[in-house]
């Protein structure tokens, strides 16, 4: 029974730490994650979306702090509370993302009337932020989110049973059990290719194993110095970009190449197909079936059998293949016309000022609005990027005096591309040379060094 608590402790307190600072790292990326859940047509509480960061915030810090508090033993019956209260919360939510009827709709009262909508399915859970997919090119499913809480509320459960009579580490205790744990944050961090996590927890266990010699219970002390600790590198994400950029528009990645088709690239591409349903006209009859059947079987030519085109369902995979990284990204002109040519073919640097919303942008545009002019001087094309309608743009642009042109994007593109409203990006030939948030803009030399590294 030591055995399992001691290894229970180590597993789950090594898994904690580096998923909180994993999204940590991103904070608002996994703010707008919990904006998809309370959306409407999800979870239908619409009333927390304003509350998205602090409540990523709060769970990262949770994550963090119960991951040490398990590995140092430190007021055990709090932590295991939280810990098992957390894991059912994140296990009820896989399941409820798993589980999602995407053919399912809601219904809505708009004016006087009851529309029907259909309802949003949260693909990714987002339990490891961009990190699973920019490391090993894919998220974990909705299931496979599912069993990983349920295979650590198996890890808890010991620890919840036991957590009257575990203390807080004596010496000799500390050496397997903090070891332990770096071992584990050491292999995740190797998964994630990243070894921030590993320096974190080093500083953390030195905090911790200091404030031992100096307090006779630090239990609390610990657990501020921890939050603390926490706090500093959340702000970071949020007044800055992430530290590690796990997304396909990371700094040295090229947009066109991560935008060709499995034709393009001479691979296999995913089948998905499509449920129809057809109804017999004379006899009222209907049956559903398959997009594939309906071809092979020519349906068409039953004169008597027409499709409801409102309940047709899908489109659901049946094989895997290769799939673009970037499938979504566009940038539309005033007009509504693609022009992605002109970024990634420019013979000049293209710099873009990212701005997803500009009726909620920072302060900051005084800035940019010197440096976008600086570019231009030099002969660079410059590009505001943004989903706003048109009027709040034209207000936008006489505020700040702004000389470029502004052109339209998918506002979770532009989320995605840049963690920052606004953002800018410089972008050579279609590849991403530098990206900063309005809180970084650099001297236009600085900018300039990027194209020559």
């Amino acid at each position: 029974m030591r055995a399992l608590i001691y290894f229970s402790r180590i597993f789950v307190g090594g898994l904690f730490i580096v998923s909180g600072i994993i999204k940590a790292n991103d904070p608002l990326g996994f703010s707008y994650k919990l904006q998809e859940y309370f959306a409407e047509s999800a979870l239908n509480l619409p009333f927390l979306e304003p509350y998205a960061l602090a409540l990523a915030i709060l769970a990262c810090l949770a994550e963090i702090v119960l991951g040490f508090a398990v590995i140092f033993g430190a007021k055990m019956p709090l932590a295991t509370w939280s810990l098992l209260l957390l894991t059912v919360f994140f296990g009820w939510l896989t399941f409820y993302t798993a589980t999602c009827d995407e053919s399912a709709t809601y219904t809505i009262l708009v004016d006087g009337i009851m529309e029907e909508r259909p309802v949003t399915c949260v693909t990714d859970c987002g339990c490891f932020g961009d990190a699973m997919k920019g490391s090993l090119g894919r998220s974990l499913t909705p299931w496979e989110s599912f069993y990983k809480d349920l295979i650590l509320f198996i890890f808890i459960v010991p620890l919840f049973f036991k957590r009257n009579s575990i203390a807080l580490n004596s010496s000799s205790q500390d050496a397997p059990l903090l070891g332990g744990a770096l071992v584990i944050i050491s292999l995740l961090s190797w998964v994630f290719g990243w070894g921030f996590p590993i320096v974190f927890a080093f500083i953390g266990f030195l905090g911790y194993l200091l404030m031992k010699r100096l307090r006779e219970k630090p239990s609390w002390a610990v657990a501020g110095y921890i939050t603390l600790m926490s706090l500093v590198f959340v702000y970071y994400g949020v007044e800055h970009l992430p530290m590690k950029d796990y997304r396909p528009y990371a700094v040295g990645k090229s947009i066109p190449e991560q935008m060709k088709s499995a034709e393009e690239l001479g691979l296999e591409a995913p089948v998905y197909i499509y449920n129809y349903s057809l109804e017999n006209e004379t006899t009222g009859e209907r049956v559903t079936v398959t997009s594939k059947e309906y071809l092979d079987d020519k349906w068409w030519e039953k004169k008597e059998w027409k499709q409801d085109k409102e309940a047709t369902t899908g489109p659901f995979k049946i094989s895997d293949g290769y799939e673009p990284t970037i499938p979504d990204f566009s940038v539309l002109d005033m007009e509504g016309s693609e022009i992605n040519y002109e970024i990634f073919e420019s013979e000049v640097p293209v710099l873009l000022v990212i701005t997803y919303d500009v009726e909620r942008a920072s302060n900051n545009m005084d800035k940019i609005s010197k440096l976008a002019a600086e570019a231009q001087a030099q002969g660079w094309n410059v590009y505001g990027m943004t989903s706003s309608l048109e009027s709040a743009i034209d207000e936008f642009r006489h505020t700040y005096q702004l000389a470029f042109p502004y052109t339209y994007g998918d506002e979770k593109v532009l989320k995605t591309v840049v963690r920052s409203n606004p953002g800018v990006v410089l972008i050579n030939q279609g590849t991403i040379m530098a990206k900063y948030s309005a809180n970084d803009i650099p001297m236009f030399q600085d900018l300039q060094s990027k194209l020559n590294p």
